[in-house]
């Protein structure tokens, strides 16, 4: 039978209509949530341990973080008396760093890395000078959310995965956007019908409305953390006479004395985001007479930055060669390494600041701030704040904690609603191709994603291979899939 031009009109134009759209992308934001689903409920649940972390660390160690001041006692010993007693305690160890008390009634926290390289932060009564004990970092409550949150606790592999998640999210999200709108009216009327499942997918939607934009923030905020995206796009930056992060033009020091290796386990002890890559500068040479001593110690270096403007509460990470103990404020010997003094900017990242103390002369060597920072660095920093939930005080942290709320309704209401739905014999798949050879505007912005995002781009390739050479060339694959 011939078919007429009339005939065929309907048939050439189906794709195109709005119900071809909306399931071709109900079927990419379908199939993303295999990937995303699992990986966005760790790093929510993560996010949410690690927001609150503040509350619920000082919670399941009392006995360490908080302490009482002591009756008729108005003053504390001084820091250089307590890391003395640090030293005492930990014999063999290198103390690291120290960060100032947080209030009145929180322990000073020493870091210190054992001989076979496990740190341990080591608490101590500002009152008295009394060592509390210790804990690892990496085994406490935040320590395993942030383990988990960078690489899923799986190396390279893991922050590939979590890269490759964070990838499509984006496309989940801004999917899940052409469906609120196009299925606008079909939701209204499953409502008013009281059709079984309707409350649960204009949840759904509605709950993803407004979580979107947040999760499209965070999502693009954390990627510089990622070794694909981020570091391209570093070595784009560099190429371009710009960077993420900054680098300290001061900087003299020994190759593995950069400042967030000062600061081993930086979870706890903030390095900010901006100056985590920059180099130590070097103090000046020692005199050379025998047995010639630091100048300065811990509370010089705290008393010089406090003069420089920064905010308490301060940590200092403190000079790792030469004297007993790992470091010169004690005794003797012949290091050139500087006091580097970070200032407290947890809730402004403008504010952020390292001043770098001279041991021999106590002097500063060096400032190095968020002022100083390339304009790609700087906004960066403010993109990491705000994923932290930290930039504008409770706005943020209260935005995020609700973002990281929103995402697990999402990962459990989505996955419900195919489980409800869902046939024998087949995934369940929406049936739907996205119409890049009529839509130019579609397959530009595909095509830019994925050059943009390089492991999303390769997915896209290694999804679109299969499907037309294996899925739809088997029949029995091709109707478990859904292929259309």
């Amino acid at each position: 039978m011939t078919t007429t031009p009339q005939q065929a009109r309907p048939r050439a134009t189906r794709s195109t209509t709005g119900g071809g759209w909306f399931r071709a992308f109900w079927r990419w934001h379908f199939y993303a949530a295999f990937l995303v689903v699992p990986v966005l409920l760790v790093l929510s649940g993560t996010g949410l341990v690690y927001l609150l972390r503040f509350q619920l660390e000082p919670l399941l160690h009392a006995d360490l973080m908080k302490v009482d001041q002591p009756a008729g006692m108005d003053f504390t010993q001084p820091y250089d008396a307590q890391l003395a007693a640090v030293e005492r305690e930990y014999p063999d160890a290198t103390v690291m760093s120290m960060t100032e008390p947080s209030g009145p009634d929180r322990s000073t926290v020493f870091s210190v890395v054992h001989e076979d390289g496990s740190p341990r932060d080591v608490f101590v009564s500002p009152w008295g000078a009394e060592v509390l004990g210790d804990l690892n970092p990496d085994a406490t409550l935040s320590g395993y959310a942030v383990r988990l949150h960078a690489d899923l606790m799986a190396g390279t592999l893991g922050d590939r995965v979590t890269e490759l998640a964070a990838c499509w999210a984006i496309v989940m999200a801004l999917t899940g956007y052409v469906l609120f709108w196009k299925g606008r009216v079909a939701r209204r009327r499953r409502r008013q019908a009281r059709a079984p499942g309707a409350r649960l997918r204009s949840t759904h939607a509605l709950v993803g409305s407004v979580v979107g934009v947040g999760v499209l923030m965070l999502l693009v905020s954390g990627l510089p953390w990622t070794g694909v995206f981020g570091g391209k796009a570093q070595e784009l930056a560099t190429a371009g006479g710009s960077s993420l992060w900054s680098t300290d033009p001061g900087a003299a020091s020994n190759p593995t004395s950069r400042l967030d290796e000062s600061l081993p386990h930086s979870h706890a002890h903030e390095v900010p985001w901006g100056m985590g890559a920059s180099e130590v500068p070097r103090s000046g040479e020692p005199e050379q007479d025998a047995g010639h001593d630091s100048v300065a110690n811990v509370d010089t270096a705290i008393a010089v930055a406090d003069d420089a403007g920064l905010r308490h509460p301060m940590t200092v990470a403190l000079p790792t060669s030469g004297g007993a103990g790992g470091h010169g404020s004690h005794s003797g010997g012949g290091g050139t390494d500087v006091f580097s003094v970070i200032g407290y900017a947890f809730d402004a990242p403008t504010d952020e600041r390292t001043v770098h103390v001279d041991r021999w002369s106590g002097e500063v060597a060096s400032t190095y701030g968020f002022d100083d920072y390339p304009t790609l660095a700087r906004v960066v920093s403010h993109g990491i704040g705000l994923h932290e939930g930290r930039s504008l005080g409770l706005w943020s942290f209260w935005g995020a904690l609700l973002m990281c709320v929103g995402v697990v309704v999402l990962c459990v209401t989505g996955p419900l609603m195919w489980w409800r739905r869902r046939p024998s014999g087949s995934l369940g798949a929406p049936r739907g191709r996205m119409p890049l050879r009529g839509s130019p505007l579609l397959l530009t912005g595909l095509v830019a994603l994925g050059v943009l995002l390089p492991l999303f781009g390769l997915s896209v390739l290694v999804v679109l291979v299969l499907d037309h050479v294996v899925v739809r060339r088997v029949p029995a694959l091709a109707g478990w899939f859904g292929s259309a």
